[in-house]
């Protein structure tokens, strides 16, 4: 194994004073953190003590297996290697009481959220958009990375936001009355719980004596002071980051959190990471000028052993469909020419919707390739919609499957109504769907609602009795035709040809079920097996999305990219309102995306290939494109341009600096 190199040892050794590592792409930043807990049981701290924090389920599963060849099991033992949002979902399921919950809380995902919302608004007699659904929500979740309670979001609200306060209020009343939280809450809470309860909090900076977290530039508000609560006034903590790599600003993530460590620890080292194991020398020399352009609190400059390499290429294309067939091209012949194998090429582009020419491309040449990102078949909603019911079939304590069906389609049975069966639920400590037929419901809602209360909870019981004594299959397609869910999907679809599809996406899945039930030819296996198998099913697909790619060219956005490296790379699509977005230009957040580009060219280990078109198609519209500011930005004598005489090296310099120019004067 190669040595740590001196920084890395630093970084390692330094266990007396706060640190933040500012660690530049591909420099061994996992490494350091794996090492450093190693020694932190070497030392004398008990794994049982230490925490290491981090962003995916991939990233945690890596640096447990990494730690796993550092300690024998004896020394590991306990050792809590985990996502944020894990840590703060184990801390609520010890700490419910202290916040008002009860056991069992439920996890709303987007979908569930957006069923709440929808229903709030619906039943409600303020004046709410009800096309506003996604910005309601997303403002919700801005408002929780921001460390803002509905009490305070009500207080400082504007005349132009205040309803939104409201309803922000409003909405995390239903979801504690259905005793659930969300993706956000799971930070936010037990933060909440730390602020207001000193004796909880003292309890888990007992348990927790020193934190490691990973990404620190991708840390939100709510996150800088959940690690702030638990490290305490002494700061035992490491923090690993790099602010040219924080490209998450639209879902919270505050790169000024690495400063503002300064300023709260008086006491803070700081270690920088600049040697690059990943890429040549001249990717990194273009990489480097680019990033130079923003502007900076810590300075840092990568530079690699691994000799400087070729130039990096620019293409130019006349559209669109050029340009996906002349890379794909280029693969082929690169591949042809240097050996290897597909999966040692990257696509990387600035928005999903600039795949699809790809992937014909690559498709008419017979290039096997894997696209990141792409929607999971568990994650449409009407899936969501029928894997619900037949949970409460099976199982009707789930308060999750109940929630979401209980309006799919439509039964007249408002948001009120479902808080105060929640109310009378959690205070009897029974299920949703046992509450629905007891007496004492009947002191707290009218008789007319009792009555569709009760003729659903009935037809809930009815057919699970049903799938049990008849065909599975064919109670199944029954109640699907009762509940009359294609109407529902053709009302609640944009166009027919997406309801259709999404009908199809129904039948799809029963299909498939009964598959999996044929399959099992040793036993028969009931629904409620079927549907376990099923569940599990999503979550394995969804931990191996990033795993066993084989032999395949990766597409994948700049984004999902982060943290990946590929030894040949193609950026496509640079050029003005693409990289940089439209909306970054709008609202002057070029810094952002300027560090999005440095993160496509930093994936790169051998080549480096940038593509942009002269002409491409929008909207049905061929419009015409001006290349990125960002190439004007490069060291031209790095660079090895194809086509050139399309467009000149020096044309191009001239167009980013008009662009600039007029920015500024549009600003101004």
């Amino acid at each position: 194994m190669i040595k740590l190199n001196a920084q890395q040892q630093a970084a390692v050794k330094i266990i007396d004073h706060p640190l933040l590592v500012l660690a530049g792409a591909g420099s061994g930043k996992t490494r350091v953190i794996t090492e450093k807990i190693a020694y932190l049981v070497k030392q004398g701290t008990l794994a049982r003590n230490i925490v290491a924090l981090t962003f995916t389920n991939k990233a945690a599963r890596e640096m447990k297996e990494r730690v796993a060849k550092l300690l024998d099991s004896k020394q590991s033992r306990g050792i809590r290697v985990s996502t944020f949002h894990s840590l703060g979902l184990d801390i609520l399921r010890k700490e419910y009481q202290v916040l008002g919950y009860k056991s069992a809380l439920t996890l709303f995902d987007e979908q569930d959220k957006l069923t709440l919302l929808r229903n709030l608004i619906a039943y409600s007699s303020s004046d709410y958009d009800s096309d506003a659904i996604e910005f309601y929500n997303k403002q919700f979740a801005d408002w929780k990375n921001a460390l803002v309670t509905p009490e305070q979001a009500i207080s400082t609200a504007t005349d132009e936001n205040h309803l939104t306060a409201l309803l922000y209020q409003d909405f995390n009343r239903h979801l504690k009355a259905y005793n659930a939280v969300d993706f956000d809450d799971l930070i936010l809470l037990p933060v909440l719980l730390f602020q207001k309860s000193a004796d909880v909090l003292k309890k888990w900076q007992n348990k927790i004596r020193y934190l490691l977290v990973d990404e620190y530039q991708d840390t939100n508000i709510t996150q800088y002071q959940l690690v702030r609560l638990l490290a305490g006034n002494l700061g035992r903590f490491t923090v690993v980051g790099d602010d040219d790599q924080s490209i998450y600003a639209w879902r919270g993530a505050q790169p000024e959190n690495l400063s503002q460590l300064k300023k709260d620890y008086s006491r803070l080292k700081v270690i920088k990471l600049e040697q690059n194991y990943r890429s040549a020398g001249r990717i990194l020399k273009v990489a480097n000028q680019l990033i130079s352009n923003n502007s900076h609190v810590f300075e840092k400059k990568l530079w690699s052993n691994l000799g400087f390499g070729e130039p990096l290429k620019v293409m130019c294309h006349k559209n669109d469909r050029a340009e996906a067939a002349q890379i794909v091209a280029e693969i082929i012949h690169h591949k042809f020419k240097q050996g290897g194998s597909y999966a040692d090429y990257a696509i990387l582009y600035r928005g999903n919707h600039q795949s699809r020419l790809f992937e014909g491309s690559l498709r008419e040449n017979n290039v096997p390739y894997f696209i990141s990102g792409g929607t999971s078949f568990f994650a449409y909603s009407e899936i969501k919609d029928i894997l619900a019911y037949l949970r409460l079939f099976v199982n009707q304590d789930d308060d999750a499957a109940f929630l979401r069906i209980i309006n799919t389609p439509r039964r007249e049975i408002g948001p009120s109504t479902l808080e105060k069966l929640s109310v009378y639920a959690n205070k009897r400590q029974v299920s949703l769907f046992t509450a629905c037929f007891e007496l004492g419901l009947r002191q707290i809602l009218p008789e007319n609602t009792i009555q569709r209360i009760e003729k659903f909870a009935n037809w809930v019981s009815n057919m699970a009795e049903n799938i049990n004594k008849s065909d599975t299959f064919e109670a199944i397609d029954q109640f699907i035709e009762q509940i009359n869910y294609a109407a529902w999907l053709i009302e609640n679809s944009k166009t027919t040809a997406a309801a259709e599809r999404k009908t199809k996406n129904v039948y799809d899945l029963i299909a498939w079920l009964k598959r999996i039930a044929s399959n099992e030819a040793d036993e028969e296996r009931t629904l409620s097996e079927i549907i376990s198998k099923v569940m599990l099913m999503d979550i394995l697909e969804r931990n191996s999305e990033e795993e066993g790619r084989g032999d395949q060219v990766s597409l994948m956005t700049l984004h999902a990219s982060k943290g990946l490296e590929f030894p040949h790379v193609f950026l496509i699509g640079i050029e003005e309102n693409i990289l940089p977005h439209q909306s970054s230009i709008e609202l002057d957040n070029i810094e952002e995306e300027r560090r999005l580009a440095y993160v496509g060219i930093t994936r790169a280990q051998k080549s480096c290939t940038l593509s942009y078109c002269t002409h491409r198609k929008r909207y049905g519209e061929v419009t015409e494109c001006e290349p990125s500011r960002f190439l004007s930005e490069l060291p031209e004598e790095d660079l090895e341009w194809n086509n050139k005489n399309q467009l000149a090296a020096e044309v191009i310099k001239e167009r980013g600096k008009a662009n600039l120019a007029s920015l500024k004067t549009l600003l101004n």
